[in-house]
């Protein structure tokens, strides 16, 4: 598929080229921000599985100004991410103590004002497994993040509505009609008297039948479905010509920010070299240090 085919396919993913973000998933936050003002009276912010590091750009610009040393934004990932202006990387397990820790030795002691998340297990495909991975890893990181909506979605809220007076399940422009995705909005950290955080233990027991959907009146959580982004806003779904703006010719843009040490570099190096099916197959280092021996 060339250049401009996938460009035209995906317009947010053309947009966010061309407005130097580094993956169209920037587009989700700024329009959750449209609908719920996340980012008013924030000082203290956290992107939890940040790599590549769009949402910390949205962070970054949207809460920094030039002289303002107040601000504090930390960015966490597995993965290795390029520097962005007024963010602290912190490379480690955002399920750790040891993490959150680190965390909130940056902020000094004090609580974090947003905490946000587009993170995803690796999925199975075994979707009621997926789902519950996800959820657990949700519960570890709230209050904001990406979610699978799946049968048992009801039992999540219910969690969550224990600590946040509310809870919203949005779902923005920039998100694909045909994904299951949708992001959970938590407002007004209200813990119960008397909690203490624990990371150890999840909120969801095992203990829940069947039926727990099924429960009628006061028992029943029910959030609310918003729909974030104007209906003007682009169609993530649909297809768009290249030349937008007729007086303006298109030109293509590279990505802003290509990937740090993705997972896939061993297997396309192992494929540069034709050494991807092959049972004796070297690392990727060794066939690195080949292709440099060689271009030398």
């Amino acid at each position: 598929m060339g250049r401009s085919s996938k460009d035209k396919r995906d317009i947010y993913y053309r947009l966010a080229k061309e407005e130097g973000w580094r993956a169209r998933s920037a587009f989700k936050l700024l329009q959750l921000d449209q609908e719920f003002n996340l980012f008013t009276g924030v000082n203290r912010a956290v992107d939890l599985c940040a790599a590549p590091g769009s949402w910390s750009q949205v962070l970054s610009r949207k809460l920094r100004s030039v002289d303002d040393a107040e601000v504090k934004i930390v960015a966490v990932d597995l993965q290795a991410m390029a520097p962005l202006p007024g963010v602290t990387q912190i490379q480690g397990d955002i399920t750790k103590i040891s993490t959150a820790e680190e965390i909130i030795r940056h902020f000094e002691g004090q609580p974090a004002d947003l905490v946000v998340c587009d993170g995803a297990p690796d999925v199975t495909g075994l979707h009621d497994v997926d789902e519950y991975i996800q959820a657990q890893l949700l519960l570890a990181v709230s209050p904001k993040m990406c979610i699978f909506r799946g049968k048992d979605v009801t039992l999540l809220y219910s969690q969550l509505k224990i600590f946040f007076s509310g809870v919203t399940c949005a779902k923005p422009r920039s998100s694909r009609n045909s994904s299951i995705e949708a992001f959970v909005v938590c407002q007004n950290y209200l813990p119960p008297e008397g909690y203490v955080p624990n990371m150890s233990n999840p909120l969801l027991d095992h203990s829940y039948d069947v039926d727990f959907n099924q429960l009628e009146g006061p028992n029943r959580v029910i959030v609310p479905f918003l729909a974030c982004g104007d209906l003007s806003a682009y169609d993530s779904d649909r297809t768009y010509p290249l030349q937008l703006d007729d007086s303006k010719e298109y030109q293509y843009t590279p990505p802003s920010q290509p990937p740090i040490q993705p997972p896939y570099q061993q297997a396309c190096q192992l494929r540069k070299n034709n050494l991807l099916s092959k049972e004796d197959a070297p690392s990727a280092s060794s066939s690195q240090n080949r292709d440099t021996a060689e271009s030398s």
